[in-house]
């Protein structure tokens, strides 16, 4: 099979559709960006992987009071992992160790949407014996797998597919379940996670013809909470996608809108974003944290201490325009290590001022915020050598 160019991913697919330059500038090789959300959602993931393939062959079938600890154990040391590839992401925040109870909490809700699932009765996490756990083991028919079509064009990893069981514990089928660590919906799943699901579910009917019924879940960790993914197949609207997702030498269209750039990571790349906004395609930077391009008219390296020019955009290709409005900004933590390093490099010009604190004076950056070269691509550096 010839590998394609691009892959459509769900991921790179919710990209694509939120904005097509957003899509664009994150197959760029920029330098991308960490946070706590996806390290405890791996560190999650990843330790419920490991107890759903933990060798338990040589212990006592009725032992209990060991999945507690052995849990604990398993996610401590995904924890370090995750904190280790954390702090050696290139844009990083200040990192939480605080949070391991949150991901331990997540933990034992999946473990606890495994054991419902198997239909072991309703057992206490700590009562649960070797036996029922290899059970719940019997249950499991892959952890994190992938998926990919047979053209290659689609690809995927679905976190568990796992037997449907009846009340008498006979297979009548299949679950994709996907493990959600974040925020549990107030009403049905949202439309981009429903889509996500039925894509794994259609996958896998693809990939398997002959497969028995297949359901698709997203199992919130948070509730512990399970949520049905119901309607038509996707793989022809993902393959529609797939057709506008190659990437081009220049960019692809941008779609400036508040939900898409408020949490973009790229902003620092994208004219688009700062033209609409001081056009009013975009509502102003206004609030409580807000993002601005600047030039930095004054700057101490001790104190953190510098006076900024606030900027307009001149159009669509990173032009900027001075606006004449000047604001004193502390800096503090990992803000002043990034303003001193790019103060310190061989850029001269605007800065990228992420996520600044504006309801005092002066403004404040600390370690949530981000210092990085206002440097607009309008241009493929892909493949650059």
């Amino acid at each position: 099979m010839t590998v394609p160019a691009h892959q459509l991913s769900p991921s790179s697919w919710n990209n694509y559709e939120s904005c097509p330059r957003k899509y664009w500038l994150s197959r760029q090789r920029l330098p991308r960006k960490a946070g706590m959300a996806a390290t405890i959602g791996t560190a999650v993931h990843d330790s419920v992987e490991d107890m759903c393939n933990l060798d338990l062959s040589s212990r006592d079938a009725d032992e209990v009071g060991w999945l507690p600890p052995t849990a604990k154990a398993i996610l401590d040391l995904h924890w370090d992992k995750e904190k280790e590839i954390f702090l050696g992401t290139p844009r990083h925040p200040a990192f939480k160790d605080g949070e391991i109870i949150r991901a331990h909490d997540l933990l034992i809700g999946s473990l606890n949407l495994l054991i419902s699932n198997a239909k072991i009765g309703k057992v206490r996490m700590s009562e649960v014996s070797i036996a029922q756990w290899r059970m719940v083991q019997d249950t499991v028919l892959a952890a994190e797998g992938t998926l990919r079509s047979s053209c290659g064009r689609l690809m995927g990893r679905l976190d568990l597919l796992v037997k449907e069981l009846d009340e008498d514990r006979n297979p009548v089928g299949w679950i994709v379940a996907d493990l959600k660590t974040g925020k549990m919906p107030t009403g049905g799943l949202y439309d981009t996670v429903s889509r996500q699901l039925r894509f794994y579910r259609d996958m896998l009917l693809e990939i398997n013809p002959n497969a028995p019924k297949v359901r698709a879940q997203g199992w919130y960790s948070a509730g512990p909470k399970v949520y049905e993914a119901e309607g038509p197949s996707v793989l022809d609207d993902a393959f529609r996608a797939w057709e506008g997702m190659a990437i081009t030498k220049e960019p692809l269209e941008a779609n400036p809108d508040e939900d898409a750039c408020r949490f973009c990571e790229w902003k620092a790349w994208c004219p688009s974003w700062f033209y609409s906004r001081t056009n009013g395609g975009l509502p102003p930077s206004e609030g409580l944290f807000r993002d601005e391009v600047a030039i930095v008219l004054q700057f101490d390296s001790a104190s953190g201490a510098c006076m900024v020019e606030l900027l307009s955009s001149k159009d669509e290709e990173g032009g900027i325009i001075p606006s004449g409005r000047t604001i004193g900004i502390i800096c503090k933590g990992q803000s002043l290590d990034q303003m001193r390093e790019v103060m310190e490099s061989d850029h001269r010009g605007a800065v990228f001022l992420g996520s600044i604190r504006s309801n005092s004076r002066p403004w404040a950056m600390g370690d949530w915020s981000e210092v990085l070269p206002w440097t607009p691509l309008l241009e493929s550096v892909r493949d650059r050598k």
